[in-house]
């Protein structure tokens, strides 16, 4: 059996290390590492993918959704609502911006935002939600934008971990997470279901005068070289971080699928068993790409667990182990413990198993009967 990864980069390249190549080769022969071809081709060739009029690359995925939030002109103290069970980045942002992060809980069921606690939480400061597409799952985006456009806000689609999933909406139609709010942003960092080998984002948008402001934005706020319009930062995709992700692209579709194969073979191992709630998955609307395959382990020793797989050289990890609200960065005596009963259960309940495109049967067998040898 081969060794287990978290994610393996290594044998994922080893089957495109041609295709790859060859598009980094381009960009040596060319010499154009900052804004070349091969940026503007990824660009094009992902709003083609996404079915969004503008992809705007920058440099990273927390780049991504502070530019967002600096293209809309929010301002110190709007609040802007997001979910407390995530990565740090995106209450990150928020806070840096000098704008009033406002923190929710989660849905028990899809671990995205509440949709109850949404509406509980909107003020007369409130000006934008931030919905983070967590572990893969598109968020509830339909009843989000019920919302937004009831209370006139922004909605700002977090989805560094669900590129390729897409959202059903109650009339059949469907469309890519990260497309439907105001403005999405995504992460290609390496781990990622669309990664570079560096670091790399985007933002996307269908709005017109939101796409020409970002654009300036992320480029020191020139449009003219020289003539700075708007307050901008640096952040850029290079070209060499293009020319993987145009390689990798045209296969994304084929990497969501094997992670749902993945994903189908260890739920089904689980099924039925009294100290494991597994994800599901939804064959209609493809609304999960398994960024990560997340376990909830009831009425037993989650540690204890992942000790035992990691003894049998089984990586695992834990996303993640504090809540923002508990966190010294972001805590606020706004914040109550009642008002988050679903994220503290999870941060006790989570185990994260190996979850990337080359997983073989072989290896999930064994991971999953090791799951199952000690629960049982």
């Amino acid at each position: 059996m081969r060794k287990l990864q978290m994610v393996d980069l290594k044998s994922q390249y080893d089957k495109i290390k041609s295709t790859v190549d060859a598009s980094i080769q381009e960009v040596l022969d060319t010499t154009t590492y900052i804004n070349g071809p091969k940026v503007h081709e990824f660009q094009k060739n992902l709003e083609e993918y996404l079915g969004v009029k503008h992809v705007i690359p920058c440099a990273n995925g927390t780049d991504a959704l502070q530019i967002a939030m600096m293209g809309l002109g929010l301002q110190p103290g709007d609040e802007v609502i997001t979910a407390d069970f995530t990565f740090a980045a995106t209450v990150e942002v928020i806070a840096l911006l000098q704008l009033t992060p406002v923190l929710v809980d989660v849905d028990m069921v899809n671990m995205n935002i509440s949709i109850e606690a949404i509406k509980k939480a909107i003020t007369p400061k409130t000006k934008a939600i931030v919905p983070v597409h967590l572990f893969g799952r598109a968020a509830n985006m339909e009843a989000i934008m019920r919302i937004a456009e009831e209370h006139n806000l922004y909605v700002i689609e977090d989805n560094a971990q669900a590129i390729g999933a897409n959202c059903r909406f109650s009339d059949g139609t469907k469309k890519k997470a990260g497309t439907i709010g105001h403005v999405g942003a995504t992460s290609f960092f390496p781990s990622k279901n669309l990664g570079c080998y560096g670091d790399g984002g985007a933002i996307f948008t269908n709005d017109d005068t939101l796409a020409h402001t970002i654009r300036g934005i992320v480029n020191h706020g020139m449009y003219v070289r020289y003539h700075h319009d708007v307050v901008g930062v640096n952040s850029r995709l290079d070209s060499i971080q293009a020319a993987v992700l145009n390689a990798k692209l045209p296969l994304l579709d084929s990497y969501n699928a094997a992670r749902q194969n993945a994903a189908r073979s260890y739920s089904k191992a689980f099924e039925g068993h009294k100290n494991i709630i597994a994800p599901s998955i939804c064959d209609i609307c493809d609304c999960h790409v398994f960024h990560q395959y997340t376990l909830r382990i009831i009425d037993a020793d989650r540690n204890a667990l992942m000790d035992h797989l990691q003894s049998k050289g089984i990586p695992c990890a834990i996303y993640y182990p504090i809540p923002l609200h508990s966190q010294k960065a972001y805590a606020d005596v706004r914040y109550k413990e009642e008002d988050f009963p679903v994220t503290n259960q999870l941060v006790k309940e989570v185990i994260s198993l190996p979850m990337h495109t080359e997983l073989d049967d072989e290896q999930i067998k064994f991971i999953t009967d090791s799951v199952l040898e000690f629960l049982n």
